[in-house]
């Protein structure tokens, strides 16, 4: 009797601590003003209504605005800009670098990150739990993962502008900057984040 009680609980303790599927194919977000209801995501667009383009977004491919201090620009599409990927646990993301830019330290708490690089040289890098720094240099067509909630940057490490993609295992990733949190101003997170870097020979 009491294996049976225990058969019983694991089956119930694992239904209820893994994520559920969808419980159709598709669920592109539904347009319009913010819903009255509050859910884990979005309402679905009425199935009859939807159609290939709610599965195609062109945000990607023009590059972002990177006058700015950090001379960079990151366009994240996330199931609120792109109706697609609403329920599939997926967002994307272009980074654009100019030849100084920087995307200081920052974490995702619900998504790990993979980072392509499409165009230049990329240094990237994270810090574990035990403060221990992994980094490296990546080149066009390079691949480098960031675990999920780790602080992690990138910087441009070229001589010329740097592209890079980043998929999450999230429609919603959320992004926490160490600066606003911490009231730290982007000058100071970017001077830290670059003193962390080791000598670019030595990469």
């Amino acid at each position: 009797m009491k294996l049976l009680y225990l058969i019983l609980f694991c089956a119930i303790f694992l239904t209820v601590s893994s994520d559920s599927d969808n419980m159709q194919d598709t669920c592109p977000t539904a347009p319009g003003e913010q819903s009255i209801f509050f859910i884990n995501g979005f309402p679905c667009k009425n199935p009859t209504e939807v159609n290939a383009q709610d599965f195609k977004s062109t945000k990607l491919i023009v590059a972002g605005d990177t006058d700015n201090y950090l001379q960079s620009n990151v366009t994240m599409l996330t199931a609120s800009e792109f109706p697609g990927l609403n329920t599939l646990g997926l967002s994307v993301s272009r980074t654009d670098l100019e030849r100084d830019g920087s995307v200081p330290f920052h974490s995702h708490p619900r998504s790990s990150e993979l980072l392509f690089v499409a165009r230049g040289v990329v240094f990237a890098g994270f810090v574990d739990t035990k403060n221990k720094i992994f980094q490296t240099v990546l080149r066009k067509g390079d691949v480098f993962v960031f675990p999920k909630g780790l602080l992690h940057f990138c910087l441009s490490g070229g001589f010329e502008r740097a592209t890079a993609l980043s998929f999450y295992n999230s429609q919603n990733p959320g992004v926490m900057n160490i600066g606003g949190l911490l009231g730290i101003d982007q000058e100071r997170v970017v001077n830290i984040t670059r003193s962390l870097v080791t000598d670019r020979d030595e990469l």
